[in-house]
């Protein structure tokens, strides 16, 4: 009989795997850009340790009962905050970004600084109230496709739902820690006019304020772990997905509009988007039956 550690080990999901392949690369950029100063980042790598406990932890927590398996599926998600934290922390302590690369791309693709002309050329409050609530909706969106999918049941669909999203999410970050651009938000002058003044604008100002990473514009990762979401709630549940897609295409517009991402940005967050999801339909088998939707309050059929 196999050591329980060892049993942890071999059982391992793949989202399990893909996280301790990113903690890896993100333990690399840690030792990589902090110089030779790696005592005072001692807190990242220790961070980075006690993830990966939590990672090959993760399938004994699975076999423990119905709270163990909500755990050791939605850690991952519970994560990404501060994973993208860590990214801005790391860029701002580099000091340098790849704007006027991508600035560049913008004049050559679209003509212009589409991100910095629009919502000063279309100040409208009416656009500028649907597509802030949009952008706002971004956490929704993510928890909305996995937890639907969960609660009714689709408990496969969601797993395979959470892995696709952190797929996506992960390989942006990579992106950011290898090519950081600060995006529009820093590179230009705030705008200031009607359109800026409606409560879903100076609410998605006020949250960015708070906890943007710098450094995390190219790809938009809010582009391609949105619309990722979305889809995969369209092909194992298509009610939640209809209900998603609004909110996900008038994002993907938002963050171009608000000035939080040039258009080269959300352009490319799609292209990661539909790469994550022709590889999830390529390998991807059908998910398990769905089974009937469990009574209020549970997690997990016995």
């Amino acid at each position: 009989m196999r050591a329980p550690w060892r049993r942890s080990v071999g059982q391992l999901a793949a989202v399990d795997s893909v996280t301790l392949l990113y903690i890896t690369v993100a333990t690399v950029a840690v030792l990589a850009f902090t110089g030779e100063d790696h005592a005072g980042w001692g807190w990242l790598l220790l961070a980075h340790a006690l993830t990966v406990v939590l990672v090959l932890l993760a399938p004994l927590a699975r076999e423990t009962g119905p709270v163990g398996r909500f755990r050791g599926d939605w850690y991952p998600m519970l994560l990404l905050g501060a994973l993208y934290a860590e990214v801005g922390v790391l860029n701002v302590d580099r000091g340098y970004d790849h704007d006027p690369v991508i600035q560049r791309l913008e004049l050559w693709v679209f003509g212009s600084q589409v991100s910095y002309r629009w919502i000063r050329e279309m100040p409208s409050p009416v656009v500028s109230s649907i597509l802030h609530t949009c952008y706002l909706a971004y956490y929704a969106i993510l928890g909305a496709s996995p937890l639907g999918l969960w609660l009714s049941g689709r408990r496969d669909a969601a797993r395979r739902t959470i892995f696709a999203v952190m797929v996506t999410f992960y390989l942006c970050y990579v992106f950011f820690l290898l090519f950081p651009v600060a995006g529009p938000r820093y590179a230009f002058a705030l705008p200031h006019n009607a359109a800026t003044q409606t409560w879903p604008a100076r609410t998605a100002q006020w949250l960015l304020d708070q906890g943007d990473s710098w450094g995390a514009a190219f790809p938009s990762s809010h582009v391609a772990a949105a619309v990722v979401a979305a889809i995969c709630a369209l092909r194992y549940w298509r009610p939640l997905g209809l209900a998603l897609a609004p909110l996900t295409v008038g994002l993907v517009f938002a963050v171009v509009y608000g000035q939080f991402h040039y258009a080269v940005d959300a352009v490319a967050g799609l292209c990661v988007a539909f790469a994550v999801l022709a590889s999830q339909y390529v390998y991807g088998a059908e998910p398990e039956p769905t089974r009937a939707p469990l009574p209020s309050g549970s997690l997990e059929q016995a």
